[in-house]
């Protein structure tokens, strides 16, 4: 068996300004085929409909596999995803990218 990353994307459905969540998750499986088949499968089994607390209906619509990557071998540190984004605002980037790693640090840490 092989591991894989695979990006799934959801679509927001709320009568609001469109959305999109996107999850990477890992996949093991013997080919390339049988991944991109599985991850397929696991956004499809996670779409879901809700009502909000004010009776707004919700719906998180699976859209598809966009990227599948193999991993060679999982180790300590390997690189599972990279994304280049160009930002209007680059300081207001970096300092949100600060601060997230600030709440991070802050949290409460779990117990294993």
């Amino acid at each position: 068996m092989k591991w894989y990353v695979a990006k799934l994307v959801f679509k927001i459905c709320n009568g609001g300004r469109p959305q999109f969540d996107e999850h990477l998750r890992l996949i093991e499986a013997s080919n390339f085929e049988e991944a991109f088949l599985k991850a397929r499968m696991l956004g499809l089994r996670e779409e879901v409909s809700f009502l909000t607390d004010s009776h707004q209906p919700v719906r998180w619509e699976f859209v598809n596999v966009p990227d599948l990557y193999p991993i060679s071998c999982l180790a300590d540190g390997i690189e599972l995803h990279s994304n280049i984004r160009e930002e209007d605002q680059a300081e207001a980037y970096v300092r949100s990218v600060h601060q997230k790693a600030v709440n991070i640090q802050l949290r409460e840490r779990p117990a294993f």
